[in-house]
């Protein structure tokens, strides 16, 4: 008898985990489902290793996604066993391939996908393999991993816009403080011991800007050292729960930023669970293990209220509603959805519909943004060479006087 780690569903629609001894798999799935429980996830025990040594290995969402439609593709046309070997002599990623063999030898040791999947700690999370569990069991493994794919493609897809929506201002606002810095620290102190030996006095603007400068010689490490101590201290601070919900719900009451955030969740909620409908999976499995992926407090909170709504047999749309965390067209389509009987269909649309409005939302924020920051650049370092001319200028005044 071998032992195996469960998570499972009751009747109730709670989540319940546990170790069970079984012949294999499919003796701990008997087992569970004479108990009354759905599973979710059933892997072998690993008993816990040496302290230093790798225990997990995550898979990055590229690789994941790469993975999945080779999967998909390959299943189609041969057997898994073959498949599984054909990917990990291609794979051209040390850690892909690791991951991959780790999954094959599993299959042949007689594991089912889902739970070969599990072999390797971290790299698939359980709404990944939950969804290849439902292939399995309705005999549609190569059209599920084929949806599964587009998922995958889609969230990578967002995730690149969100890199680059982010990562460029993030730059150019960078380089533009490293900028009058220079000027700040290297620049202004040689121009002022000039105008020290002329024993004039400086117009107020001029004395203002070598105040800043010489505050940010002698003070700088001082400035940076407070940052970074109020930096550690809010990430530190976002590990209590109480906190973190108010640091979430405050970045969801910005006018901009909270629309982009609500947006880019509520769009990725809804292609999941249209996908998981599609694959036959429920919707109430669905939300469970994707309200574990989402990092925003404040919509967790928000689905973990949709979870206990449904579990009371309440309509997806009404828990929906009732959280008032979600754009609202999310809600309408849904209802719309549920009343034609087309829930994923809709719940797709709605999605698409979300992902257009984060393009030409962050499409015109960048726009805007880039000459916002070269303005305010341009702004400052006027400043500062005006500063230097008033001086020349009064001195040239005098002179001609």
């Amino acid at each position: 008898m071998a032992r195996f780690d469960y998570v499972a569903l009751d009747l109730a629609g709670a989540q319940r985990s546990g170790r069970i001894e079984a012949k294999d798999t499919d003796d701990a799935r008997v087992q569970l489902e004479r108990r009354r429980l759905a599973p979710v996830k059933i892997a072998a025990h690993v008993a816990p290793v040496a302290k230093g040594k790798v225990t997990r290995d995550r898979l990055g969402g590229r690789d994941r996604s790469l993975f999945t439609r080779q999967l998909a593709t390959l299943v189609a046309v041969s057997t898994l066993e073959e498949a599984l070997r054909t990917i990990a002599l291609q794979a051209d990623r040390p850690k892909l391939k690791r991951i991959v063999e780790q999954v094959h030898a599993a299959v042949l040791e007689g594991y089912r996908l889902s739970d070969a999947l599990a072999r390797p700690a971290g790299a698939f999370p359980p709404l990944y393999r939950a969804m290849v569990a439902a292939g399995e069991a309705s005999g549609a493994l190569p059209t599920i991993l084929d949806r599964l794919a587009d998922l995958l493609d889609q969230q990578q897809k967002v995730a690149a816009k969100i890199t680059a929506a982010l990562v460029y201002p993030a730059v150019l606002a960078a380089v533009a403080f490293l900028v009058v810095t220079i000027l700040m620290v290297f620049v202004i102190p040689k121009v002022v011991e000039q105008f020290d030996s002329m024993g004039q006095t400086l117009p107020l603007l001029t004395r203002i800007v070598i105040g800043v400068s010489n505050g940010l010689q002698s003070f700088g490490w001082l400035i940076a050292l407070i940052l970074a101590a109020l930096v550690a201290a809010y990430l530190r601070a976002l590990r209590n729960p109480a906190f973190k919900l108010k640091a979430d719900q405050f970045f969801l009451a910005l006018p901009f930023v909270g629309q982009l955030i609500r947006n880019v969740h509520a769009a990725r909620l809804a292609r999941t669970l249209a996908t998981m409908i599609a694959s036959g999976l429920p919707v109430l499995e669905g939300l469970v293990l994707t309200a574990g992926t989402v990092r925003n407090a404040a919509l967790r909170g928000g689905m973990d209220e949709m979870i206990a709504g449904i579990r009371e047999g309440g309509a997806l749309s009404t828990a929906m509603r009732r959280t008032g965390v979600f754009p609202p067209v999310l809600v309408y389509m849904t209802a719309s959805g549920e009343s034609s009987g087309r829930v994923d269909a809709m719940l797709t649309r709605a999605a698409e519909y979300l992902e257009r409005e984060f393009d030409t939302f962050t499409a015109t924020l960048l726009s805007l943004l880039e000459p916002a920051i070269i303005v305010v650049l341009g702004g400052v370092v006027a400043t500062i060479v005006l500063s230097i001319l008033l001086p020349i200028l009064q001195i040239n005044t005098l002179a001609m006087n």
